[in-house]
């Protein structure tokens, strides 16, 4: 069985998708880097960060960040179609999102982690760059990647899935409906899939 670390509202949610795509039995384990428990101190013994997701396979290797997972669940069990369609620019895209926006959000959500001492003006000033990086990395990512969140069977990929829960924060989905109205509705169709969408309404129950 696939062991999952992760909690709601974070990015766990793309490999809660992608494990019953792959038709594998798993199970979540709530934790987190900002939650104290049973769960978390786990988390900690295989992933000194705890950043979440961390996925323990059945023979025990420690998988970690999102890109990986989804890459390594589209390689083990090719029928989910994960990596189906054009699998060089989904591997780009993935990588993309990893490198570009899920990053941003990281420096926003813990400003303290690069400025350490520095006053709350400084924070305030580091967390309003990055998030106009970041929404400018959405805009270049929709002008790129807009054809390749499908698979041939319409079900969305695995860059589908971690572009859709990514631009759940920090206000993306509000710029890309404002600067890319038609990227913010291929969004919104990853949104709505079977599999999709009940995952998301547990992570984001008011949105």
């Amino acid at each position: 069985m696939y062991t999952l670390y992760g909690t709601d509202d974070s990015g766990s949610c793309m490999i809660e998708i992608a494990l019953p795509r792959c038709a594998v039995p798993w199970h979540r384990v709530d934790a987190s880097s900002w939650q104290d428990g049973e769960g978390s101190a786990a988390l900690a013994r295989i992933n000194p960060l705890k950043q979440i997701p961390t996925l323990v396979t059945p023979d025990g290797q420690v998988l970690t960040e999102s890109a990986a997972i989804l890459i390594h669940l589209g390689l083990e069990f090719p029928a989910a179609n994960l990596l189906a369609g054009n699998r060089g620019q989904i591997l780009r895209g993935l990588v993309y999102i990893a490198a570009n926006c899920y990053s941003a959000i990281g420096i926003i959500d813990y400003p303290q982690r690069w400025l350490g001492n520095a006053d709350e003006a400084a924070q305030a000033q580091l967390i309003s760059g990055t998030r106009h990086y970041l929404h400018q990395a959405w805009r270049v990512f929709a002008d790129q990647f807009a054809d390749q969140l499908f698979a041939p069977d319409q079900q969305p990929n695995a860059l589908g899935i971690m572009a859709a829960a990514v631009s759940h924060w920090d206000a993306a989905r509000e710029a890309l409906q404002a600067s890319r109205p038609a990227f913010a509705q291929t969004l919104a169709r990853v949104d709505a899939d079977p599999l999709v969408a009940p995952v998301f309404a547990r992570h984001w129950p008011q949105q």
